[in-house]
């Protein structure tokens, strides 16, 4: 772990990242000593912190930081987190305040490969996200209606490797730590991000690469019924890639046309 580019993983009690959740993240893949898409993380944390109005670290340091990293661990997960930094007690945020980075290193999760090959379960969680049009698409510290979520998931057992989340007006947004796309008649189709849920980087891949093949991409509202009626349904994630969704209530999938074909294409593009 590095804070500030130097190894250690301390930080003030002052720190509005901890007081709040006053700060941002993302996080990706490293493979044979490669970081997979980093140049799209760095442009996603900078649109992030620009939002927020937090300055966010020089990217030529912050790949110089995490080639370091790399070095020491050629395979993993590693999380990039900008706070606001340190400040007195208060909401108000104050321009003199100095942010803080921080990477975190983590080992690839293991997934049964069932999961990638045949699909996964599905389930719908009862929380439902908050509409908050200025923090929509961002990926801010607080995640609070995730973490409620995931725990809905963790208790219905090692089956189900998802959780759906709706928002308030019963919209289709996104899985408790991935994105959602359905297929319906060649077509590809997302939820609206514009009011809440986290616009993530392999979303973005997925729809850029859709278009390069010539699918017609559809970012709108979307109902469960449609989902239900859906050719295709699979979650996007830089963490663990592409899985079809092969089961959902009391429906079930077994088409992985299209998902294996985006899976495909994707993986044969430069990871740089």
């Amino acid at each position: 772990m590095l804070v500030n580019g130097k190894a250690g993983n301390l930080i003030s009690i002052r720190d509005r990242g901890l007081l709040y959740g006053d700060g941002v993240f993302r996080t990706l893949r490293g493979e044979q000593g490669r970081p997979l898409h980093w140049p799209l993380h760095y442009q996603k944390i900078q649109h992030d912190c620009n939002a927020l109005g937090i300055a966010c670290p020089d990217y030529a340091r912050l790949s110089a930081e995490l080639a370091g990293l790399l070095a020491d661990h050629p395979d993993g997960v590693f999380k990039l987190i900008v706070t606001r930094g340190q400040a007195k007690r208060g909401y108000a945020p104050s321009p003199q305040t100095i942010p803080l980075h921080i990477w975190d290193v983590a080992p690839v999760p293991e997934y049964p490969a069932s999961w990638a090959l045949q699909g996964v379960t599905l389930a719908l969680c009862e929380l439902r996200l908050a509409w908050q049009p200025r923090l929509a698409g961002i990926k801010h510290l607080n995640r609070l209606e995730n973490v409620l979520a995931a725990a809905e998931i963790v208790g219905l057992g090692d089956s189900v490797a998802e959780g759906l989340l709706l928002d308030a007006d019963d919209n289709v947004i996104e899985g408790t730590r991935s994105n959602v796309f359905l297929i319906s008649g060649g077509r590809l189709i997302t939820p609206d991000l514009a009011r809440c849920g986290v616009a993530g980087v392999q979303r973005d891949r997925v729809m850029a690469y859709a278009g390069e093949i010539g699918m017609a991409v559809e970012v709108r509202d979307v109902k469960l019924d449609e989902l239900r009626g859906a050719d295709e349904v699979f979650l996007s994630s830089s963490v663990f890639g592409l899985w079809s969704v092969s089961r959902f209530e009391q429906q079930q999938w077994t088409g992985l046309d299209y998902v294996l074909r985006i899976r495909a294409g994707l993986a044969g593009e430069v990871n740089a």
